[in-house]
C-alpha cells in the first residue's frame, strides 16, 4: 500500500497521506490536509511475520467535512480487526501546497513565563502562516521547513533542563557540549541545575525527496525571564536568522523556488505577530 493523494476533484479536501514512528518504532500513518489537520484513519501498525496489521487501541478515526455523518472515534477507540497485508508504508511523494514554515516545540515543558507566549505562536503565529501564506506562488521543490523550538524549564529538582547557549565561534559537535560545559561549571552545579550545552541552532540535511528540512533553536532560562513581549521579539529574531540561513543555503541548489517571496510574505506576518 503506497501513499496517494486522496483528492477527487470537485470541492473535496485534498489530503496528504503521511508515515511516521511511534515511540516504540512502529511505523504510523495518517492523513492531513494542508493546515496539519487529521482527517480519515490515524493508525498505528504492528509488524508481523508476513507484513504489517493496524493495532487495536491504537488507532483513531477523524471525519471530513466531506463526510455528511461526521462520526469520530474517541482517540485509539476505532474498531479494527487484524488484517495482516504485505505492504509497504510511505509517505506521500507529490505532497498538497500548504505553507512552508511549521514552528514547533519539541516538548511541552517550559518556564510559566513563556507559556503564553508560546501558545501565541501555536494558536496564532501558526494559523495566519497556514492561512496567508501562498505556497501555490512559491513552486514545489520545498514542502516543509520545520523550526522546533526546544524550551528551557524547570518542573522540579528532578526534572529540569536548562540549556547553556554555546558560542557560535567554538562551532561545537555533540561529542563536545559535555566537555565544554565541564569548563564552565563544577559536576555539582551542572546537576543541581540541569544545564545543558547547546548550540543556539541546529540545522538538519534538506531531503529532496520529502521536500523537508528541520531547524532547532534552543533557548534558556533567561529567555523565559523576558517581558511578553520582548520574548516575541527575540524568538522572531532567531526563527527569522534561521530561515535565512536555510534559504541562503537552499538557494545555491538552484531549486525551482521563489524564496525571497516566501520569506517576503513571512516576514509580513511575522512582524504583525510579534507587535
Amino acid at each position: 500500500m503506497r501513499a496517494w493523494l486522496l483528492s477527487v476533484g470537485g470541492n473535496h479536501e485534498a489530503l496528504e497521506a503521511l508515515r511516521g514512528q511511534f515511540f516504540n518504532g512502529s511505523p504510523t500513518t495518517c492523513f492531513q490536509n494542508k493546515f496539519g489537520e487529521t482527517r480519515f484513519v490515524d493508525a498505528v501498525w504492528s509488524r508481523r511475520t508476513n507484513g504489517f496489521t493496524m493495532e487495536q487501541g491504537r488507532t483513531s478515526y477523524y471525519f471530513s467535512p466531506d463526510d455528511p455523518a461526521q462520526k469520530q472515534s474517541v482517540s485509539w477507540e476505532y474498531e479494527v480487526k487484524e488484517d495482516i497485508q504485505d505492504i509497504s508504508l510511505e509517505s506521500q511523494r507529490n505532497w498538497i501546497p500548504k505553507n512552508p514554515v511549521w514552528i514547533k516545540r519539541i516538548i511541552s515543558n517550559c518556564y510559566e513565563n513563556s507559556k503564553a507566549v508560546i501558545e501565541s505562536v501555536d494558536k496564532e503565529l501558526q494559523s495566519e502562516l497556514n492561512r496567508r501564506m501562498r505556497p501555490e506562488k512559491y513552486g514545489r521543490a520545498i514542502n516543509q521547513m520545520i523550526i522546533n523550538c526546544s524550551y528551557s524549564y524547570y518542573d522540579h529538582a528532578h526534572c529540569k533542563t536548562n540549556y547553556v547557549i554555546a558560542d557560535e565561534k567554538l562551532k561545537l559537535k555533540q561529542k563536545d557540549f559535555y566537555p565544554t560545559l565541564l569548563t564552565m561549571f563544577t559536576k555539582k552545579e551542572i546537576e543541581q541545575n540541569g544545564y545543558y550545552l547547546r548550540n543556539r541552532f541546529e540545522f538538519g540535511p534538506f531531503k529532496a525527496d520529502s521536500g523537508k528540512i528541520r531547524i532547532g533553536i534552543n533557548l534558556e532560562k533567561e529567555f523565559s525571564e523576558l517581558s511578553h513581549s520582548e520574548q516575541k521579539l527575540k524568538l522572531s529574531e532567531y526563527i527569522l536568522f534561521a530561515l535565512n540561513h536555510v534559504t541562503d543555503k537552499l538557494k545555491k541548489k538552484k531549486l525551482d523556488y521563489d524564496f525571497d517571496l516566501m520569506l517576503e510574505d513571512f516576514n509580513s506576518i511575522l512582524i504583525k505577530w510579534k507587535a
